[in-house]
């Protein structure tokens, strides 16, 4: 097992202080070839976190910052009329690039963030007929605000099932906050070092894929997705794409932790990041105070855990 993505950690804890779990997972879902949905107040290090994560892993990296009026074209590209060889050309839009940072993505109309479906899925955009490659590796980390909704649009439980992870970094601890004020964020930035090139991220997510997972695990992955359907608590449980996404994170998680197979104890590390932007509790659940991590906790108690 590769110590790399130990060290892609360790180069953004250099401005990310006190996160090192939601860090952790984040790195984990790029070697499971999954999308990051940053769900958090402003100003605690979203935007900070995905900058880091790329030039840790040497992409090539653009952002956009989501506003009413940014168009699908903005970010799939269009073509234009070239008087000089009298012929239309195309012009790539922002998503043509390794890590896609789409900032607030809930302020966009839900035209443009559709937008995003196939690329997220496929890996390739379709405009004016013609479909168009991404480079690999790809990425999309997305932020939003989940407070003051003036102005925003939900994203539709469609597109939230295609992030791998939904995870919130949340204020920092005291020690954390006394560190990031004796330190300057910008020049912080500039000490992160590259240390994946592509073609080595693109080999151990190859060697992720191929990680064991005993046939008692991915029974026990099924009936985790069977009881998050269950309608007396919930309204929405997790979907096939669902328990695929728990099964890849739970791979890249065992492969962080330096081990060729995949225990009970990586799913149950990786169930909440996966599950929680997925379910919906059902109105008797919301009426009773229960709340998503709550339901989510009882279910992984209930669950018969199996023998390996």
């Amino acid at each position: 097992m590769s110590d790399k993505p130990r060290l892609v950690e360790n180069e953004i804890k250099k401005v990310i202080h006190g996160k090192d779990e939601v860090i952790r997972l984040t790195v984990c879902a790029v070697l499971a070839g999954g999308h990051v949905l940053l769900e958090d107040i402003p100003g605690v290090g979203k935007t900070t976190l995905a900058l880091s994560l790329s030039k840790a892993l040497s992409m090539k990296y653009r952002r956009v910052q989501f506003t009413p009026d940014v168009l699908p074209s903005d970010l799939l590209g269009f073509s234009i009329f070239d008087r000089e060889s009298n012929s239309f050309k195309f012009q790539e839009g922002s998503i043509y690039t390794n890590l896609f940072l789409a900032d607030e993505i809930n302020r966009t109309s839900p035209k443009t963030q559709s937008a995003l479906l196939e690329v997220m899925e496929e890996r390739h955009v379709t405009v004016e007929g013609v479909t168009r490659e991404v480079p690999e590796p790809f990425f999309v980390i997305a932020t939003q605000n989940p407070f003051g909704s003036s102005g925003t649009q939900r994203l539709p439980e469609s597109q939230l099932d295609r992030f791998m992870v939904c995870l919130s970094i949340g204020y920092p601890d005291h020690e954390s906050a006394v560190d990031i004020l004796k330190g300057n964020s910008s020049k912080d930035l500039k000490s992160v070092n590259e240390v994946i090139t592509s073609d080595e991220l693109i080999g151990m997510q190859q060697e992720v894929e191929a990680l064991h997972i005993d046939e008692s695990i991915y029974d026990y992955v099924v009936r985790l997705t069977e009881a998050s359907r269950d309608a007396n608590i919930f309204a929405l449980g997790l979907s096939p794409r669902g328990s695929i996404a728990l099964t890849r994170m739970a791979r890249a998680y065992a492969y962080y932790e330096g081990r060729d197979y995949v225990t009970v104890s990586d799913i149950h590390d990786v169930f909440h990041c996966i599950a929680n932007h997925r379910v919906r509790l059902n109105s008797r659940s919301k009426a009773a105070g229960l709340t998503v991590t709550q339901a989510l906790d009882n279910l992984l108690k209930e669950v018969k855990i199996p023998k390996i």
